[in-house]
């Protein structure tokens, strides 16, 4: 990480989305959204019902990470700290998108990264979830340290299919 706090390569930079990011991060969340339904909770119509200033607040609010290409957003990955005072150590990891285009790049990894260096600031650890069937995204959190801790079976519904979900741990504060 530079003194700024972004990750650079050759190729591309991490860094952390603003307000002003909202309307890319918007329209790359509604790509993901629509060729991958099965890979998140969200739906597109639920998202942009939110309206653009409800996502420039969350922006603002929480860490959300970008891996840019060109200067083209091409990847996110945000978290974020439970609000309830017993779970205030727990941080959620969400929204891992990478283009088409922009996977095998090591992009992906590095937005992840950068969500999970900011968890350890924040909280003692960090969870997510994949779905079923996606391998590539199971790897990389695997290869991060993730432990697999359970299977949600039919965690989510797209259109008539269920599509179960491996829930994953890590554990930020040994």
């Amino acid at each position: 990480m530079s003194a700024a706090g972004n990750k650079t390569s050759d190729s591309f930079i991490v860094r952390r989305l603003t307000a002003a990011d909202a309307e890319d991060f918007l329209a790359l969340r509604l790509e993901g959204l629509s060729r991958h339904p099965e890979a998140f909770g969200a739906d597109s119509a639920g998202d942009i019902a939110l309206g653009m200033e409800e996502w420039r607040g969350r922006l603002a609010d929480n860490p959300v990470f970008g891996g840019f290409r060109d200067h083209r957003l091409v990847a996110t990955a945000g978290m974020y700290r439970e609000s309830r005072e017993k779970m205030r150590h727990k941080g959620v990891l969400w929204g891992v998108y990478v283009t088409e285009a922009a996977r095998g790049l090591g992009i992906g990894r590095a937005v992840v990264e950068a969500a999970v260096a900011e968890a350890r600031q924040q909280v003692a650890q960090l969870m997510t979830s994949v779905s079923a069937g996606n391998q590539a995204a199971l790897d990389l959190y695997l290869s991060l340290g993730f432990q697999p801790w359970g299977v949600q079976p039919r965690a989510l519904k797209v259109e008539e299919r269920y599509i179960d979900e491996i829930e994953l741990l890590l554990i930020l504060d040994d």
